[in-house]
């Protein structure tokens, strides 16, 4: 492997340091989307630091999740579900695969279609990620205190707007 590509690998598994008040942002501090990328990007290091399981990330438990009540979905009407395009729920999904947590199995009603169910493992390790995902929302509780209700209004509104 050459140098600059394992550079480039070391770099991105450095976690991310909070910018310091000297560093100067100018108009990005004042915009809703930066911001709200800030934040995610804090929970998402935080919930993944906390499950202690390496590289599956906040998106893979969405997955999951979704896969896990609703055995059988499609791997369309999961991208749906998760907001995500199929070009980044392909990769997800084989990697959830390589790892044994979801199967890929032919549909019953339509042999054309690949149903997504979790095996025993993705269910085991479901209840794992639920837990720290519990203890995770309480942290962020603690953060957002009552106002978490007009948060949570306000975040599905800018989805709602935007979409």
């Amino acid at each position: 492997m050459s140098q600059s590509r394992r550079a480039g690998r070391d770099l991105r598994r450095r976690p991310v340091a909070a910018a310091s008040d000297a560093t100067r942002r100018g108009r990005l501090d004042g915009r809703i989307g930066f911001q709200l990328r800030m934040a995610q990007d804090a929970s998402f290091r935080a919930f993944a630091r906390d499950t202690g399981v390496r590289d599956l990330r906040p998106g893979r438990f969405a997955a999951m999740t979704v896969i896990h009540n609703n055995p059988g979905i499609t791997q369309t009407t999961l991208s749906r579900a998760i907001a995500r395009d199929k070009s980044t729920v392909t990769p997800l999904i084989q990697d959830l695969e390589r790892r044994g947590l979801v199967a890929r199995v032919r549909s019953r009603t339509d042999r054309r279609c690949i149903a997504l169910r979790l095996t025993a493992s993705g269910e085991d390790m479901l209840l794992v990620l639920e837990a720290h995902a519990a203890s995770h929302d309480r942290r962020l509780d603690r953060i957002v205190g009552p106002a978490k209700p007009a948060l949570i209004r306000l975040l599905k509104s800018i989805t709602d707007g935007l979409a």
